[in-house]
């Protein structure tokens, strides 16, 4: 009886099905356990099932089938190798082409490691020709013009429509109503009405007529016969002319109805005469109707023979009584020598009666003092402090008019004006010493003085060298923060060595200015320190350090109180910036202020974080109350330690090169706190330069020049005050663009983040009248002086008007308009100025008649 192998009820793939069934008689049959049969597959997806009820889904083998199925199917295999689909390379050419892979990987690298480094190399030091960045936002805005007025179209500053700044919303204006709405006759220069000049030192706002000072008057000559004319000015101000943008000539008492022209602030001083009258040689030509009027009353002055050194020491000597004290001027000791007392007691002796021994003028002063009534107490009390300006030169620098003129004007106004309360000096770097050894031998020292400087001014100078740096300050670790070539000790990392030695070597002062060749003043040198000085004195300290750190816009600020209650406002609750936008937020820095975003008030003397580099501290002022208790008293009328002409910025998270270039703290646990300021002409206290001077002497502590005053003055509480003198712009700005510009850094600071302008946003600064790298301060100076520039300005532009200019712009005004007048405002820098000057006479050669017979 047959077994079907077909199962209709089955649901698996029917691949046994479709086999045909054989019947193979002499087949032996299987064992259970052998491996030749399909009991074998998986899950038993190949079992065989009977139609019998026994038999159904189970397990059976050949034995218990009455007809056996076919046995598993042998397929035979050929025995030829199959074809490769691609070409097998031989083992040894696979071997070859990876090492020549790997070594061009290899090759490819090392190519590309040294291009970079070939690349950073030569950007590094600067031979590489970078693609032009976009340009400045301010390019875009257009310049001012009504700067280059002059003298013929002045207005009362009252009626004066400033070109700028502009409020917003205002129309624009138009710049040729400035020229139109005169009266005179624009054709001929000499009809149109030239104002009369005025003697400054009867200005009603002037510091000699708003304070004048009792005082023996100063002469040039031994005789007390020769006097400097008084400088002079003009009423009003070229019509149109822009408004200060920063700072404020009413907080500071400056005047600022008035304009001075070239004539008036330099002609005192040799410029518009010849050498032979005893002037410069320069300023004799061109645009100069009514320049007489600076000699009407005092003549002109013959400058050759003035001995500067001599002028200070006569004038001092006349107003002794008014000044403190000076201290003795003790011998260094090194030794003795065998004579050594026989001079001093001859000075004493001139000073005292003749039957008085030298040790009585000690005796005297001390009885004086101990005894004395309250009348002679508070004479005793008014006794005022002295000031040294120190200007820094170098031996190498080229000495002009320019330079004479500005250097006559300083010590006159501030010496002679002052009866003796300020002394120039010159603080001039040799910077050859090895060529020049001045320490060596004093002839030598004499000798280099005669090479270099002009022969007025010989009696004033300080020599000083880098190597002398050097042995005074030795143990500085040097960061070398601008490469090998400019070291700690040098003239540009250094620089603040010289003047503490200095403040070392002169202790009759009680303030130090440091001052530039570079630095011009279009006023009264006198009536700007002073009020400077008193201004200062005034602040109190509450909030000074956060008022120090911003600039001053009036036309976005408004008033001075205003102003403060911004800052203090800013400082204690913080604005948003860039510097902390993302604070709060997941992944934001977690170092980020968790406090908040105010700052701490500064309160006292800001501390390094390791007691080990506090220097000194028991000396150091504390405040008299808490912050909060205090009513704006502490402070108040107290000298300022430091004064600056620029905001003392936090140079923390800034990206200015120099931020960082301050040694011998210990760095572990960050920076030190620590304050700068851009350009370093300011005032110092004897007491701030001590502290500098000793600090670097035994603590190595040191910053760069622009950073070391400021850090010092916080650090160990002192008072500092930056003062808002006024500023103008060469451009359009919108004020309030520029003042988010300006004061962009931490909490509405200049400094204290990446986004501060000091670092690589300083061009937005370039167009200032006061900043080292100032474009348009130059320029400005040179046009007033009656110089051509791009050429724009001049003689025929003052003198002649081209009615075929729109005035629109720089180059299109139509001019006409006589010398230019400015009101009073600091510039810098202001270098390398080429007048127009006349053969010296002494110079000429006296050619001999020739012989018509020989």
């Amino acid at each position: 009886m047959g077994v079907s192998s077909w199962n209709p009820l089955r649901s698996r793939d029917g691949r046994q099905s479709k086999l045909p069934l054989y019947e193979n008689l002499n087949a032996p049959s299987k064992e259970r356990d052998s491996n030749d049969s399909y009991d074998d597959s998986d899950d038993d997806e190949y079992s065989v099932t009977s139609s019998s009820p026994g038999t159904n889904n189970s397990r059976i083998t050949s034995a218990s089938l009455s007809t056996p199925i076919m046995p598993k199917r042998n397929f035979t295999v050929s025995g030829r190798a199959r074809k490769p689909l691609f070409y097998r390379l031989p083992n040894k050419v696979i071997r070859y082409l990876c090492f020549g892979l790997t070594s061009f990987i290899i090759l490819m690298i090392l190519t590309l490691i040294r291009a970079s480094h070939n690349e950073n190399r030569a950007i590094a030091e600067g031979r590489i020709d970078r693609p032009a960045s976009a340009p400045p936002a301010w390019e875009a805005y257009p310049f001012l013009t009504r700067y280059y007025g002059g003298i013929r179209n002045l207005v009362p500053f009252s009626k004066n429509v400033p070109e700028y700044p502009r409020l917003q919303g205002e129309p624009p204006v138009d710049k040729l109503s400035y020229v139109n709405n005169t009266s005179w006759k624009p054709e001929v220069v000499e009809e149109r009405n030239l104002p009369a000049s005025k003697e400054y030192i009867k200005y009603p706002q002037s510091v000699f007529q708003s304070a004048p000072e009792q005082f023996q008057e100063c002469f040039l000559d031994k005789a007390n016969k020769v006097r400097v004319p008084p400088i002079r000015y003009y009423d009003g101000r070229p019509n149109g002319f822009p408004e200060a943008i920063l700072g404020s000539y009413e907080l500071l008492g400056l005047p600022e109805d008035i304009c001075f022209e070239r004539y008036g602030r330099y002609g005192p001083y040799g410029f518009g005469y010849s050498v032979r009258s005893g002037g410069l040689g320069t300023g004799e030509h061109g645009e100069k109707e009514g320049f007489e009027a600076t000699w009407e009353k005092v003549p002109q002055v013959d400058w050759k023979g003035i001995n500067w050194a001599d002028v200070q020491r006569r004038c001092y000597r006349s107003n002794a009584a008014r000044y403190k004290e000076q201290p003795a001027r003790h011998a260094a000791p090194h030794g003795f020598y065998i004579n050594e007392g026989t001079a001093p007691l001859k000075v004493q002796t001139r000073e005292t009666s003749s039957d008085e021994s030298p040790k009585s003028p000690t005796k005297e002063s001390s009885k004086d003092k101990t005894p004395a009534p309250a009348s002679d107490g508070d004479s005793a009390a008014k006794k005022l402090p002295r000031t040294a300006v120190v200007i820094r030169c170098w031996d190498e620098y080229l000495w002009k008019e320019e330079d004479i003129m500005n250097i006559r004007s300083l010590i006159s106004e501030l010496v002679l004006a002052s009866g003796g309360r300020y002394d120039v000096h010159l603080l001039v770097q040799v910077k050859n010493d090895a060529a020049h050894p001045i320490w060596a031998d004093a002839a030598t020292y004499q000798k280099r003085i005669e090479e270099t400087i002009p022969e007025e001014f010989r009696g004033l100078v300080t020599f000083w060298t880098e190597t002398q740096m050097l042995s005074l300050y030795q143990g500085i670790f040097d960061l070398f923060a601008r490469g090998p070539d400019l070291p700690v000790h040098g003239v540009y990392r250094g620089l603040q060595m010289a003047m503490q030695h200095f403040a070392y070597l002169h202790p009759e002062y009680d303030y130090f200015w440091q001052w530039e060749m570079d630095i011009r003043y279009i006023g009264h040198y006198y009536d700007l320190f002073t009020k400077i000085e008193n201004w200062a004195k005034e602040q109190p300290r509450k909030g000074l350090w956060e008022r120090n750190g911003r600039f001053y816009l009036p036309s976005v600020h408004g008033t001075w109180e205003d102003f403060k209650q911004m800052a203090r406002v800013q400082s204690e609750m913080g604005t948003t910036g860039a510097d902390n936008i993302w604070d709060g937020l997941p992944g934001a820095d977690k170092q980020a202020h968790a406090s908040g975003r105010g700052d701490k008030p500064i309160w006292g003397p800001e501390r390094p974080k390791d007691p080990k580099d506090w220097f000194e501290p028991d000396d150091d002022p504390v405040p008299e109350t808490t912050y909060e208790k205090d009513k704006y008293v502490w402070g108040v009328g107290e000298e300022a330690e430091y004064i600056t002409f620029n905001p003392m910025f936090d140079p923390e998270g800034t990206t200015w090169g120099l931020a960082d270039d301050i040694t011998g703290y210990n760095t572990s646990e960050g920076m030190p706190p620590r304050r700068a300021q851009i350009i370093t002409a300011s005032r110092m206290s004897r007491r701030l330069l001590m502290k500098m001077h000793r600090e670097t002497a035994f603590l190595k502590h040191h910053a760069f020049p622009e950073m070391w005053p400021g850090t010092v003055a916080l650090q160990h509480g002192y008072k500092a005050v930056f003062v808002p003198h006024p500023l103008y712009v060469d451009r359009e700005w919108p004020p309030e663009i520029f003042a988010r510009t300006l004061n962009n850094g931490r909490n509405g600071a200049t400094g204290g983040s990446r986004t501060s302008v000091f670092g690589q946003r300083e061009h937005n600064l370039i167009g200032l009248t006061w900043f080292y790298n100032s474009g348009f301060a130059p320029n400005l100076y040179r046009r007033w002086l009656g110089l051509k520039v791009n050429n724009d300005g001049g003689e025929e532009f003052e003198m002649t008007v081209d009615e075929s200019k729109n005035g629109t712009s720089v180059n299109e005004m139509r001019g006409g308009e006589g010398r230019m007048c400015l009101p009073p405002v600091l510039l810098h820098p202001v270098k390398d100025v080429d007048l127009p000057v006349e053969a010296n006479p002494e110079d000429t050669l006296d050619i001999p008649e020739s012989d018509p017979g020989a």
